[in-house]
């Protein structure tokens, strides 16, 4: 277990990876503040499934998008706790089409939520982590895969991990790290809507375990990256995908 008096963000964790994380991370005996957008009810209600097992979390409104938002989430967190330890990155949007039909909307929301949300909360990390801490950036493995009708979401996950080996380099001297988890295809709802049985079948058996991940798989990087046996890791992106690519 983790010292009990580590805090973490995790940006989005009012449902599926997000959610999985922020219970992992309580489990571990992490302080999770649950950041979400607009899900109230479901923050809440991970709140009181987190305190039900013993742990400690508080709900935290922002839209990543916003900087000032995100400024108050962090000053919530330190006025309740003192300070913030973890920085996990993982609220993002996926919105797919062949880059010939992407619209201006399709661009600029997922720009808005997953590049520049991204950015507004590794700057306050940068200033206002504690030394020691550890910030684990979500991509995807879209980076490495180029499937079609993923250009731009795969544009916004690769620039965020082009900041991930950056700021690792940047926060040289605090003792902090920072790297990314690429997940593959997993069974969410982000990632089921919208897709035929048949192609949710064809993509389970794209890794050789043949199955989809699930947000557990995920959360388990994530608690690797951020836990006491993680600390020789900085500045990669670890990609949590079966083996697909």
């Amino acid at each position: 277990m983790t010292n009990p008096n580590q805090v973490a963000i995790v940006t989005g964790a009012s449902r599926g990876i997000g959610a999985a994380i922020a219970e992992r991370l309580a489990r571990d005996g992490f302080t999770v503040a649950i950041n979400y957008a607009g899900n109230t009810a479901e923050a809440e209600q991970l709140v009181r499934k987190i305190e039900a097992a013993g742990g400690r979390a508080i709900t935290a409104q922002a839209d990543v998008s916003d900087p000032e938002a995100v400024t108050r989430m962090f000053d919530a967190a330190e006025a309740a706790f003192g300070g913030v330890d973890v920085l996990v990155n993982n609220a993002g949007i996926m919105k797919l089409a062949p880059l010939a039909d992407s619209d201006d909307g399709l661009f600029e929301s997922q720009m808005a939520v997953n590049l520049k949300g991204t950015f507004n909360t590794l700057r306050l990390a940068a200033r206002r982590l504690r030394s020691g801490g550890r910030i684990v950036n979500l991509s995807t493995s879209v980076v490495g895969l180029k499937l079609e009708s993923y250009g731009v979401y795969a544009a916004t996950k690769a620039a965020v991990e082009a900041m991930t080996g950056i700021l690792s380099k940047e926060l040289r001297g605090r003792s902090i790290t920072v790297n990314a988890v690429a997940p593959g295809p997993t069974a969410t709802d982000l990632f089921l809507n919208g897709k035929s049985d048949e192609l949710i079948a064809r993509m389970a058996k794209m890794n050789p375990l043949e199955r989809l991940g699930t947000p557990s798989d995920i959360a388990n990087a994530v608690a690797f990256l951020v836990g006491p046996d993680g600390g020789w890791i900085n500045g990669q992106v670890l990609r949590a995908n079966g083996g697909m690519i």
